[in-house]
């Protein structure tokens, strides 16, 4: 019994141990101690170690309304699930099984084999709590991967809708910009359109204006040089009368010193007269003594000097008669101031088949084989190939027995209408003859005689005449002009009348630069109109050619032909260095504006600053001075004509 009771108390013992043990590991794992201590039989197996913290692209993203900031890790809790576990962590299950396998031992008859079995139980009840601790640990592992699992696919899912999200909003914020950008491009596009509607509004009101002004300057300078002629004409009166107020007073004062000298002078004259008479009738007293005592004598005398005088004065006016008669009905009409048909039918016969036959011997059996196929004439291609045209229709109408067309010329002043009529006569084998408009108003009440002259004049041509009216609207304007007087109205209804039917004998070619102010009725006889407009850059080029060859490199050539040139110092030649094509394209450039009239002009001034040189040589450099000072000079003409109406307005 001695040996029982000392192996229960040693069993005691050994259970308190183990129970005091177990009570320690149990406060030691409830405060997170890393070691466990294990007793056999008696202490809890060992806790699981915690779940591995998931990767950093696992880990649950931080709560939509949250800072962004990591969360705090929180200290491990001790389990509190079991129902006897107590506040602190420790579960009292051990030691009442402890307590129990004390009092069964106390009871037991043997008290190490009941140790040895209760050890057994509880070894077996440990390896089957760390069994199903084990299955549990296996189980909730199988969750956390779970849980990742579930995690890892719900933050997919939120970068997925988050990616959506974005690509929603990176197309809605296209689709507001692309509706922005169509807005703004509609706006400007109805800005322009206003633009573009209130630009033509502003160009048709400024036309409107300009054509305003443009009526109202024509009316104003027609009325100024209304006035102008009144106070022309006004000015010729007080002229001519105070005029012959100075002449009246500068008679009267010199009256008596003439009157004296006068008196002086008959007294002188009337001596010596009255000696030369006294003379003279005592050698006529002798004859006239000798002729009236001889009746014979007498009358041969009175019958011979009266013969004599009635011989005279009949020769005299016979001769102005006939010859006044023969230059009414063969002479040159007054108004033609040049024309290709001599004075009289037989003047220049000569020299026109001479030049006839010189052109035919250069050029052959046509005509219009020559240099540049129109003479001097350097005009718009196109232009030039429709007065070709003109040329040859012309001629045809003539062989063909045709009624001729009349043209009219309009343009500005230098463009060679005048030429152009003159070399369109000469290609259609036309006489032509010349006349200005200004010549007519100057004639006053003759003016309609003179044009019926004219034209019965132009029809006794054999080969057909072209007659070139320059300046028409100077005798042509309108009839219902208020300044315009009787004799102008009269002439001109003479030409209309000469001028209403088509003509087979006169081709009547009209010049003006303004063609609006000619009368309708005189538009309505044209039937062909031609503008003869500035000549362009290439058109230039060839006038400057021309007329460098003509005042420059042929300047001499006249000199030398002519028979003078044996009695008079021969002119220095001309020396030409340096002018190119390109320098002659390049003055056609600057010379923009610039009519045909005035390149000549511009060319003629060349030729005065090379005979005012030294050398007497043309350079390039003084080639382009003079071209820059006319255009500058031809560039102040027109500021000063574009002054000039602003003035008067």
């Amino acid at each position: 019994m001695a040996a029982a009771a000392a192996a229960a108390k040693a069993a005691a013992a050994a259970i308190s141990a183990g129970a005091a043990v177990a009570l320690c590991s149990e406060r030691a794992h409830a405060e997170g101690g890393g070691t466990t201590f294990r007793f056999p039989g008696f202490s809890h197996p060992a806790p699981a170690p915690a779940p591995a913290a998931p990767p950093p692209h696992q880990q649950h993203p931080a709560p939509a309304g949250g800072r962004g900031e990591e969360a705090v890790e929180e200290a491990p809790r001790v389990s509190t699930q079991h129902p006897r576990t107590s506040a602190a962590g420790f579960d009292p299950a051990p030691l009442e099984r402890g307590v129990e396998a004390l009092n069964k031992l106390k009871q037991a008859s043997d008290p190490k084999k009941l140790f040895e079995l209760l050890k057994k139980q509880e070894e077996t009840r440990q390896q089957e709590f760390i069994a199903k601790k084990a299955e549990e640990q296996r189980a909730l592992a199988q969750l956390e991967i779970e849980k990742k699992r579930i995690d890892y696919e719900e933050t997919k899912k939120l970068d997925q809708q988050r990616a959506k999200i974005k690509s929603q909003m990176a197309q809605y914020e296209d689709e507001l910009k692309r509706k922005r950008l169509q807005a703004e491009h509609e706006a400007q596009r109805v800005r322009n359109q206003e633009l573009v509607k209130m630009q033509e509004e502003s160009a048709i009101r400024l036309e409107q204006i300009r054509r305003a002004t443009e009526e109202q300057i024509q009316e104003q300078r027609r009325q100024t040089e209304k006035e102008k002629a009144e106070i022309v004409r006004t000015t010729i009166k007080l002229k001519s009368m105070a005029d012959a107020e100075a002449r009246v007073i500068e008679t009267k004062q010199t009256e008596d010193v003439k009157r004296r000298l006068l008196l002086e002078q008959i007294k002188a004259d009337r001596e010596k007269w009255i000696e030369v008479i006294n003379t003279t009738f005592e050698h006529i007293g002798g004859g006239l003594r000798t002729i009236l005592t001889d009746q014979n004598k007498l009358a041969v005398a009175v019958g011979g000097l009266t013969a004599l005088a009635a011989g005279i004065y009949t020769t005299r006016e016979g001769a102005r008669v006939i010859w006044g008669y023969v230059d009414r009905i063969l002479g040159q009409p007054s108004l033609v101031r040049e024309s290709s048909r001599g004075r009289y039918p037989w003047s220049g016969s000569f020299s026109r088949a001479t030049s006839t036959l010189t052109s035919k011997l250069k050029n052959g059996s046509n005509p219009g084989k020559n240099g540049n196929g129109f003479g001097d004439v350097i005009l718009n291609p196109s232009l030039q190939k429709r007065v070709k045209q003109l040329a040859n229709a012309t001629a045809n109408t003539k062989l063909h027995q045709a009624p001729f067309r009349n043209m009219l010329f309009y343009g500005p002043p230098g463009t060679g209408k005048t030429m152009a009529a003159r070399e369109l006569a000469r290609k259609s084998g036309l006489d032509y003859a010349l006349m200005t408009g200004g010549d007519v108003a100057p004639l006053g009440s003759q003016a309609v005689t003179k044009i019926h002259q004219l034209f019965d004049w132009a029809k006794k041509s054999n080969r057909g005449l072209l007659l070139f009216i320059d300046e028409a609207d100077a005798f042509l304007c309108e009839r219902n002009k208020t300044y315009m007087s009787e004799a102008q109205r009269s002439a001109l209804n003479a030409l209309l009348f000469r001028t209403g039917d088509q003509s087979k004998d006169v081709v009547l070619a009209l010049a003006t630069n303004r063609p609006g102010d000619l009368d309708s009725a005189v538009a309505d006889r044209i039937d062909e109109v031609l503008e003869f407009p500035l000549p362009g850059e290439d058109e230039r080029f060839k006038i400057l050619k021309l007329y460098l060859d003509k005042y420059i490199v042929k300047a001499d050539d006249k000199h030398e032909k002519s028979w003078l040139r044996f009695f008079r110092g021969q002119p220095q030649k001309i020396e030409v260095k340096g002018i190119t094509d390109d320098l002659i394209r390049e003055a056609a450039a600057k010379t923009e504006g610039f009519s045909g009239r005035e390149i000549a002009k511009m060319m003629a001034s060349v030729q005065a600053a090379v005979y005012g040189s030294k050398d007497c040589e043309l350079t390039p450099g003084l080639f382009r001075e003079v071209v820059d000072y006319k255009v500058a000079e031809h560039q102040q003409r027109k500021r000063l004509a574009g002054e000039e109406p602003k003035q008067n307005a």
